[in-house]
């Protein structure tokens, strides 16, 4: 039995009645500037308390964002850079980090440009930001999953009390995608837009391991070993920093900033091949002169790890990926300044840190609002676009989560019967 509990809404008469659903930072920054305008929403969450996925994030130092200007930010959201951008600067990195100042967070920026609270957790800043929603009026509903979309944004609801339905005046949705599923991010909402013949592209890995045919020697050999300093390409893209090695394959921020060319290589060819610059700080004549000269007594892991000052599990490596002792300068010169590896595929989407795919950005206006559904927003990773680590990911969750409900305060006082923006009747 379904209990419509439109009578029961938290607001008093003549306010308009806001869902945002999703208590991730897209949906409270939201809900945050909603309630600022005197809109104050209701939250629904499927968990037992808000920003469980935030503050998990958070635990190894919280990145919020990256130092740069729009236009550096942008470079990083490939091709979804252009339809992003107008977000990115409406909510940019300064307005990120004075937002978070005005928690009590005072952000410093770490030596890679990426910006962290001082405390580098979440809980401080959730603890702050939750009280100043609560004072703001804002309110939640906790344990309850949204089960249903029906005709003019009626909300099917599943919670502690059984399943109930309102009809919102406007919603956003703003549940992420796919990779956080034992934390309510389970991409649950992709069957209930596509019923409602909205395009959803579909969600997979990103930010995420991937698989490498290692030889059963190699997966325990290599298991947990960092190499740092690297250059590495896939494709047409590249970058530089560290990757992790593991008993399955690689993982890590240069793994990461690379996962768009090798899922896209993957998807088309069924393979994939990360290319390392071991050394690139040397060029390719340097590597070779140093590796000419007379190996001596030594071995070859020996030589080859004091010629170039090279992590000891380099010489391994390299015989395990075909480039043994047998080389000469030249080609072993050749292999460690692009060495490749094969990819197989990549881990689980459970496993990664986000996911690509989402809603279809050619069903969405300007403000976020989805064309079929008038007064219904998106925000954040439910949106078809996806980004490296180091602070993107989470900009352009709160960038977007501010223009949603920006969009939702443009849809409540639009002139009724314009063209796009005025609440319909259900």
């Amino acid at each position: 039995m379904v209990a419509n509990t439109d009578r029961d809404w938290p607001h008093h008469r003549g306010v308009p009645r806001i869902v945002v659903i999703g208590a991730g930072p897209a949906g409270l920054i939201a809900a945050e500037r909603l309630a600022e305008r005197g809109v104050s929403p209701v939250i629904i969450e499927g968990s037992r308390s808000p920003a469980r996925k935030f503050l998990i994030a958070g635990r190894g130092g919280l990145n919020l964002t990256h130092v740069g200007t729009v236009e550096q930010l942008c470079l990083h959201f490939g091709s979804e850079q252009s339809w992003l951008r107008p977000y990115l600067a409406g909510f940019d990195v300064d307005a990120l980090r004075s937002w978070a100042d005005g928690l009590g967070a005072e952000t410093f920026i770490g030596t890679s440009g990426r910006v962290f609270p001082r405390a580098l957790k979440a809980t401080g800043l959730v603890r702050a930001w939750l009280t100043r929603l609560e004072r703001l009026g804002v309110t939640s509903m906790l344990r309850t999953r949204l089960v249903g979309i029906g005709p003019g944004r009626l909300l099917r609801l599943d919670g502690p009390d059984g399943v109930c339905e309102l009809r919102p005046d406007a919603v956003i949705l703003a549940m992420g995608g796919a990779s956080w599923p034992r934390l309510g991010s389970d991409g649950a909402w992709v069957p209930m837009l596509r019923e409602m013949d909205v395009a959803v592209r579909t969600l997979r890995p990103a930010n995420v391991g991937m698989l490498v045919p290692w030889s059963e020697l190699a997966r325990v050999r290599l298991q947990g070993i960092p190499l740092k300093n690297l250059a590495a390409r896939a494709g047409d893209a590249a970058a530089r920093g560290e990757l992790v090695l593991t008993g399955y394959g690689v993982e890590g921020q240069l793994v990461y900033a690379l996962g768009r060319a090798l899922r896209e290589e993957l998807e088309a060819n069924g393979t994939a091949t990360l290319r390392l610059d071991l050394k690139p700080d040397l060029t390719l004549a340097q590597v070779e002169a140093r590796l000419a000269r007379p190996r001596g007594s030594r071995s070859f892991s020996t030589w080859l790890t004091g010629s170039l000052r090279l992590p000891a599990i380099v010489p391994f490596l390299l015989r395990e990926l075909g480039h043994g002792p047998e080389l000469g300068a030249a080609e072993l010169a050749r292999a460690i300044k692009d060495l490749p590896v094969p990819v197989t595929g990549t881990r689980p989407i459970a496993e990664a840190i986000s996911s690509a795919g989402g809603v279809a950005l050619a069903e969405l206006d300007e403000r976020l609002m989805l064309r079929r559904v008038p007064g219904l927003f998106v925000a954040g990773e439910m949106l078809d676009w996806e980004a490296p680590t180091g602070g993107y990911l989470l900009q352009a969750c709160f960038s977007t989560g501010v223009a949603a409900a920006e969009g939702v305060l443009a849809w409540l006082t639009a002139p009724a019967g314009s063209c796009r923006y005025g609440p319909s009747s259900p």
